[in-house]
């Protein structure tokens, strides 16, 4: 005995002994190791979130960030120039601006100093200018009016070249229709007001307001013969007496609608589609008490009127259609542009914002769509000749009464975001009525940005409610009884296999669900809906039957392996539920479900819909709550359920009063995780949806995720851009979203411990 203490002590060295010491140093420099790499590691994971959510409201945060507006430079531009500035213009740079004067010159001058470049004098003959108007904001046409009732039509054309690496920028004035002014009023009175619309293809209307109050006009159709000469076609009308004497009038830029605001404050519209003859569509009553019409303007892209007021009111009007499809003029929006009587209403070219200028010297710009003032500022009482807003937008061009041009910088970058324009209904326009929509880009230039997120939010949340309510009951479900009722030999092979599904690749889901699953659930609605219903009951049935068999033969079946035997009849319900659908869609659908569902019952249906969404997504998401739960149920202590089981409880008692009590806190946790990689999946929803974002519960039709529509448009937007900062936007929702669940979800499971701790 003594021999092997001796053995044995020197087998197992002392405390004090070298090589003691060096294993406990070893382990305590493991320890440290570990605990100050998991720590590093924890703190990374944590600066990183930080970190991501930063660089996200650095991206976000300039689309709330207030406009500016600074002068730029001040010189006297009446130099050398007679007679009155009837327009005020200037190029796309910024670097070459004119004035039209109401002696038919054309000054060209250096925006940067007012020097003079060029000047043109146009061929008006004996006639005078009595009045102007601009067409497509992006074409450079102008129309003049003259004293015995013909137009002139100029458009200015900038030519920039680059002579020793230099830019230069040289102006010039053509003639569209010629030299010769045409005929707008037949009977040569002078034009007081004049309205102008011209389009691609060549078409042109001019419409005015003579010196007696009768309302003109003059189709035009301009056409390039065979041998090269413009062919000009031109039909004249004249519009029925208004009640009262009309004051301003304008033209859409399709040249269908002729708008007429006359001293009685109503604002008549007019179908001029057929120039022969011309029909009143619709007459409102657009003033208030004590208020009056001071300026007519269309908004760019030519569909909205601009519609300024005495009071200082801008409102926005546009043709829309009632319920029985007839147009009428809505009034969709007003704007609070100052105090005064509105003076000035000049359109942005390449935004759907404006500038307004009244009688008092307040400038304000707003944004139509977003429904909001931009920026304003006081220029002070002084009388304002022309107001002028460059193509980008950047400048703001104002030529008071004394000659002295003022130029405004104005940085106003992302106008057309307010929380209205992002979460709430919108009247877009040429729409019937208010709705959120989300429609980033098209094929015109005079498209009115559509950027409510509500359509991605509603989307997100339909893709994970149906897979939610597919996923859940069957991986929790499958969960209870793997954990607590399969035997343990089973459970080694269905836990991991079940667990190995999550490591399929989404895109590969997503892919099998947009190119088999959805045509196959298309052609086979009858077997989903009948398979819904056969196979709950199917399996209730035979697990009847097999309780009801003799015990001879259920114990031929070890104990936690019956589970086994329902393979085959799922499988086998499953066959017969699309075995049977073709001929249950001919008896009772004609042969055609989806076609009675769209007619019949009036419910929209698109191929890639909720149920395959329900099912693929659902896949995906079942592996985690199902690992989660079962590991959840299987971690309860033993000692509970034998206890349980001790005292007369049945395993169904013991179940749902004690172990699922326990666990509640990690099942909880388990759906909170499935719930939020539902939100935040992006392939599967991106190839099996119709991509399509609509506000609707309809399981027939599809959607549009936060996640989907980040991926789908992202590598199309401009850097920098108002929609590629809302695509950040987008991901700041999704990613506060996630946030906000996942602190919820952990404080109700660390109520949930508290509270079941003690069993």
């Amino acid at each position: 005995m003594e021999t092997s203490s001796a053995a044995l002590s020197k087998l197992i060295p002392g405390p004090d002994e070298p090589i003691a010491k060096r294993r406990r140093a070893w382990r305590t420099f493991k320890d440290v190791l570990a605990h100050y790499s998991i720590g590093i590691g924890g703190i990374s994971v944590i600066f990183s979130v930080v970190l991501i959510f930063f660089y996200l409201a650095y991206v976000v945060l300039p689309l709330f960030k207030s406009a500016h507006i600074e002068p730029l430079v001040e010189y006297n531009l009446s130099e050398g120039i007679t007679g009155r500035t009837l327009f005020l213009g200037v190029e796309e740079l910024a670097e070459v601006g004119f004035q039209v004067t109401d002696q038919g010159v054309i000054r060209y001058f250096q925006a940067e100093n007012g020097s003079e470049i060029d000047r043109v004098d146009l061929p008006l003959g004996e006639s005078q200018i009595t009045s102007l108007a601009v067409g497509r904001l992006d074409s450079g046409v102008m129309a003049l009016g003259l004293s015995d009732g013909r137009g002139l039509l100029v458009q200015q054309v900038f030519k920039v070249s680059f002579p020793n690496d230099v830019r230069t920028i040289t102006p010039s004035a053509l003639y569209p229709l010629g030299e010769e002014p045409m005929v707008i009023d037949e009977e040569g009175r002078p034009l007081v007001k004049l309205a102008l619309s011209n389009n691609e293809d060549g078409s042109i209307l001019l419409a005015a307001i003579t010196e007696d109050g009768a309302v003109v006009y003059n189709s035009i159709m301009v056409e390039e013969s065979m041998l090269g000469d413009n062919e000009i076609t031109s039909t004249t009308g004249i519009l029925p007496v208004m009640a009262t004497r009309p004051v301003d009038v304008s033209v859409s830029g399709d040249q269908r609608w002729l708008f007429v605001a006359d001293e009685a404050g109503a604002i008549a519209m007019f179908d001029v589609s057929e120039p022969d003859e011309p029909m009143l569509v619709d007459q409102q009553n657009a003033t208030a008490v004590g208020q009056s019409i001071t300026r007519l303007r269309m908004l760019m892209g030519g569909i909205s009127l601009l519609v300024g007021y005495s009071d200082g009111i801008v409102a926005q009007w546009f043709p829309a259609r009632d319920e029985n499809g007839h147009y009428y003029l809505a009034r969709v929006r007003d704007f609070d542009a100052g105090d005064a009587a509105i003076q000035f209403i000049e359109p942005e070219q390449q935004r759907k914002g404006f500038v307004t200028l009244d009688a008092a010297g307040h400038l304000a710009v707003h944004s139509s769509t977003a429904h909001r003032t931009v920026l304003e500022r006081d220029l002070g009482r002084q009388e304002i000749m022309e107001i002028s807003v460059s193509p980008r937008a950047n400048r703001i061009l104002i030529l008071p009464e004394d000659g002295y041009l003022q130029v405004l910088d104005v940085e106003n970058e992302h106008p057309d975001t307010s929380f209205s324009a992002l979460w709430q209904k919108v009247w877009y326009e040429s729409w019937e009525k208010p709705e959120y929509v989300w429609q980033s880009s098209a094929a015109n230039q005079d498209f009115e940005p559509k950027y409510s997120l509500m359509p991605l939010a509603f989307g997100t949340l339909k893709a994970a409610f149906y897979a939610m309510l597919f996923a859940v009951p069957l991986a929790i479900m499958g969960a209870i009884y793997t954990a607590y009722f399969m035997a343990p030999k089973m459970r080694s092979y269905v836990k991991p296999t079940i667990e190995i599904m999550e490591a399929l690749p989404t895109v590969i889901l997503g892919f099998l669900a947009g190119l088999w699953l959805a045509p196959f659930f298309e052609s086979h609605l009858p077997g989903i809906a009948i398979m819904l219903v056969l196979l709950p009951v199917g399996v209730l049935v035979f697990a009847y039957a097999w309780h009801r068999m003799p015990q001879k033969i259920r114990w031929l079946v070890p104990d936690g392996w019956a589970a086994l035997l329902l393979v085959p009849v799922v499988g086998f319900l499953a066959w017969l539920s699309f075995a049977i659908s073709l001929p249950v869609e001919e008896l009772f659908f004609g042969g055609n479900m989806r076609s009675w569902i769209t007619n019949d019952l009036g419910i929209d249906f698109d191929q890639r819909n909720s149920i395959v969404i329900g099912f693929a997504l659902g896949f995906a998401v079942i592996p985690t709550i199902f690992s989660i739960t079962e590991d959840a149920i299987f971690g309860v202590p033993k000692h509970l359920t034998n206890g349980s089981l001790a005292l007369g409880a049945t395993p169904w008692q013991t179940l749902t009063r004690v172990v699922l009590l326990s666990a509640s806190p990690g099942i909880f946790s388990a759906i909170m995780i499935g719930l939020g990689r539902g939100v935040g999946e992006t392939m599967i929803v991106l190839m099996a949806t119709g991509n399509t974002p609509i506000m609707d519960m309809n399981i027939f039709e599809g959607m549009r995720t936060l996640a989907a529509n980040i991926a789908v448009e992202m590598p199309e937007s401009e850097v920098g851009s108002t929609h590629y900062r809302i695509l950040f936007l987008a991901a700041v929702v999704l990613f506060t979203f996630t946030f906000i669940l996942n602190t919820a979800a952990e404080l109700i499971r660390q109520r949930l411990r508290k509270k079941y701790a003690s069993l």
